[in-house]
């Protein structure tokens, strides 16, 4: 696969409509906001999109979350994942980060992609039996210790614009247990409540560094898939809370410079991008123009 050898910035512009892009468990799972009232989607939650999405396109991804693991994975942990691989259970108990850090690269996209940090505690062995002196074991330790930066880098979303957001009290139909004093009165875990954001448009940053690319192997091949992950972002990403059709990519702008370290910094070329709503609702961008630095500029599907 070719190397990176240029720099890359991006941009992803997408709409929200009557959905919770992404609710904050602190504050009731309403959707989070800034303290001025801008709606926001975490880093964090962009990522997992992301993986999800190179999930379903067949890439071999190591942070799956539990209800989106690829068919015929059946770990149910990071440990386990990574001790059904023996060549990284040999490493480990070796103690060769380097050669750990490359193999764990080599496996799974998004480690090449947004780094990871490999830290599990040793195993202790059992007990003998009857005595309160632990058994011995033979060979080096498995515990592992070992950080690796990605070189794909991207920010938490914010919307232009402060958002409303509303919230619904919702009753179920039916009890979650039976109420045994009185089978016929609803119980309180019937009540509940529901929140989303009416309207909204966010945009987010993000970039690839070459230097640690090149240390990873996120090859150009991979700039590619992320890219298309981008502008595919919502696919097969429905809830309650996100029916189909409430969030929308609107657009992907993506940078290629001509050098490793980049013609403009990440910050100048941010502010090229201006984001309105026009008057038909709908979300407008508008690009400055920098010398030497065409963008691609691409429409959500």
């Amino acid at each position: 696969m070719a190397a990176i050898k240029h720099k890359i910035d991006f941009c992803l512009v997408f709409s929200v409509r009557n959905a919770n892009p992404n609710g904050d468990p602190l504050d009731g799972n309403r959707p989070r906001t800034t303290f001025n009232g801008l709606g926001e989607v975490s880093d964090v939650c962009l990522k997992r999109k992301i993986r999800n999405r190179l999930l379903d396109e067949g890439e071999s991804i190591y942070v799956q979350s539990d209800d989106r693991r690829a068919k015929g994975d059946e770990h149910r942990s990071l440990r386990a994942r990574a001790e059904a691989v023996p060549a990284l259970e040999a490493l480990a108990k070796d103690k060769k980060r380097e050669e750990y850090g490359k193999k764990a690269c080599a496996l799974w996209y998004d480690v090449r992609a947004f780094g990871q940090v490999f830290a599990f505690k040793e195993k202790k062995p059992p007990k003998a039996k009857g005595t309160e002196a632990e058994e011995g074991g033979e060979g080096g330790s498995d515990a592992v210790s070992i950080g690796i930066r990605g070189p794909v880098s991207i920010q938490p979303a914010f919307s232009i614009d402060p958002v409303t957001i509303t919230s619904t009290q919702i009753t179920k139909s039916v009890n979650l247990e039976t109420n045994e004093a009185d089978p016929a009165k609803k119980a309180p875990d019937t009540m509940g409540m529901k929140h989303r954001v009416d309207s909204g448009v966010y945009v987010t940053f993000g970039a690839i560094n070459v230097q640690t690319a090149e240390k990873t192997g996120f090859s150009a091949e991979d700039a590619e898939k992320l890219k298309e992950a981008l502008r595919t972002l919502f696919r097969n990403d429905a809830t309650s809370a996100r029916p189909d059709g409430s969030m929308e990519v609107v657009k992907v702008i993506w940078w290629k410079h001509n050098c490793k370290n980049g013609q403009y910094s990440s910050a100048k070329i941010m502010r090229t991008v201006k984001v309105s709503i026009g008057a038909d609702g709908a979300a407008e961008v508008t690009l400055a123009n920098l010398p030497d630095l065409i963008p691609e500029v691409i429409d959500g599907e």
